[in-house]
C-alpha cells in the first residue's frame, strides 16, 4: 500500500470483491434495477415480529448468500466489518451474532459499506487476513421508527425526503493469496484506491433533506481523490455517489462545477437508480445503508466484471445525525468514501 496526499491510499496488489450479493423488499424490487437483485423479499417483515428483527434478517440472508456463491464457510472468513443505521448497530449485532467471527462494529450512516469496503480492502492488502466480510443493511419501517416517526403517524413527508432502502448488500473481500473456496478469480473486481472521506458541516439543519447535507461532503472527497491521483472526471466510465437523491446531486454537479471539474456525463447516484420517481412516490430517490450497498452488488459490480466498464469510483455518502443531535439542535455533518473499483486487468 502506498498513501497519495493526506487522504488516498493505492494498492499496488489489490484486494478483489468476490461473491456479493444485493437482497432487497418489495418496493425496491419494484423499482427499475428489480431484475438485477439475488433476492426480492414479499414480505418486509421477512417472517420476524418487529422491524429490528428483520433487518438483522436482512444481513444474515446478504451473509448466507455470498457464503453459498463463493463455495464458502463463515469459517473462511477472517473478519467482519458491518454496521446499520439502529442504535448500537442492533440489526449487525444481532444479524451477525450466529456465524461466531470476529466483528467491528461500524457507524457512517449511508455511507457505512464504503467504510466497510476500505477497511476490509487495508486489512486484506496488509495480509492481516485473507478475507473479510463487508455488510451493511437498512428498513424504511426500522429507520423511520427511530430517526423521524413511526408509520403510524403518518406523517407528511417533504419533496426533498428521501426513502429509506430496505435491503442489505454484503461483499467478500479477499487478498491475492486468499485460499479455498472460488475465490480469487479473474473475473473480479479490483479495489485499486481508497479515499477515506472527512466529515464535513455546512450547517444544514433540515433533518429530511439528507441530499443538502451530504453533497458537500461528497464534493471534498471526490475532489480530494481527483487531486491526490491525478485524475479527473474522464478517466471514469462513471462517478456514483450513494444517496443524494434528486435534491443532492443538483448540488453536487454545481459544487463539482465550481472546483473546475465537470461531472454531469459521468455521475450517477444510487438512490435515483434504485427507485422510479414517476410511480413509486420515493420523492428524491432512496437512502440507506442498504441502498448504495444492494446497488453496488447488482448494478455496478456486474458491468465491471463484464468488462463493460473499466474504471468506476464509487463514494457512498452518509449524513451523521441522531435524533438526540437534531432535537439539540446541530446541524447534520456529512461524510462520504471514495473507493477506486477497476474491471479485471484494467
Amino acid at each position: 500500500m502506498k498513501k497519495r496526499g493526506y487522504a488516498t491510499i493505492t494498492f499496488e496488489r489489490p484486494p478483489v470483491i468476490g461473491a456479493h450479493a444485493g437482497i432487497v423488499g418489495p418496493k425496491e424490487g419494484e423499482g427499475p434495477l428489480g431484475k438485477y437483485f439475488d433476492q426480492i423479499y414479499e414480505d418486509p417483515m421477512m417472517g420476524e415480529k418487529t422491524w429490528e428483527q428483520a433487518e438483522s434478517a436482512l444481513q444474515r440472508k446478504a451473509v448466507s448468500a455470498v457464503l453459498d456463491k463463493g463455495g464458502l464457510c463463515a469459517g473462511n472468513v477472517d473478519y467482519f466489518f458491518a454496521g446499520d443505521l439502529l442504535g448500537q448497530s442492533i440489526a449487525s449485532s444481532f444479524g451477525l451474532e450466529g456465524f461466531c467471527r470476529p466483528v467491528f462494529g461500524l457507524y457512517g450512516a449511508c455511507a457505512t459499506i464504503g467504510e466497510a469496503l476500505i477497511l476490509s480492502a487495508i486489512c486484506t492488502a496488509s495480509d492481516m487476513a485473507q478475507t473479510a466480510m463487508a455488510v451493511t443493511s437498512s428498513h424504511f419501517a426500522s429507520a423511520e421508527r427511530q430517526f423521524r416517526f413511526p408509520l403510524e403517524y403518518g406523517s407528511q413527508r417533504p419533496l426533498s425526503a428521501t426513502w429509506t432502502v430496505t435491503g442489505s448488500g454484503a461483499f467478500l473481500v479477499a487478498s491475492g493469496k486468499a485460499a479455498g473456496g472460488n475465490l480469487p478469480a479473474a473475473s473480479h473486481a479490483r479495489i485499486t484506491a481508497v479515499t477515506p472521506g472527512q466529515i464535513v458541516d455546512m450547517g444544514v439543519r433540515d433533518s429530511m433533506n439528507m441530499g443538502a447535507c451530504m453533497a458537500p461532503a461528497a464534493c471534498h472527497t471526490i475532489e480530494t481523490h481527483f487531486r491526490e491521483t491525478g485524475t479527473g472526471p474522464d478517466d471514469f466510465d462513471a462517478i456514483i455517489t450513494g444517496d443524494l437523491g434528486y435534491v443532492g446531486q443538483d448540488i453536487l454537479i454545481g459544487l463539482m462545477q465550481k472546483k473546475g471539474f465537470d461531472l454531469k456525463q459521468k455521475h450517477m447516484d444510487c438512490g435515483i437508480e434504485i427507485f422510479d420517481r414517476s410511480t413509486q412516490d420515493t420523492h428524491s430517490g432512496g437512502s440507506g445503508c442498504g441502498c448504495s450497498a444492494a446497488v453496488l452488488s447488482a448494478f455496478i459490480l456486474p458491468k465491471l466484471e463484464t468488462g463493460q466498464w473499466k474504471r468506476v469510483l464509487f463514494v457512498p455518502t452518509g449524513a451523521l445525525l441522531s435524533p438526540v443531535s437534531f432535537n439539540e439542535g446541530k446541524g447534520v455533518p456529512g461524510i462520504a468514501h471514495g473507493i477506486k473499483l477497476e474491471a479485471p486487468g484494467a
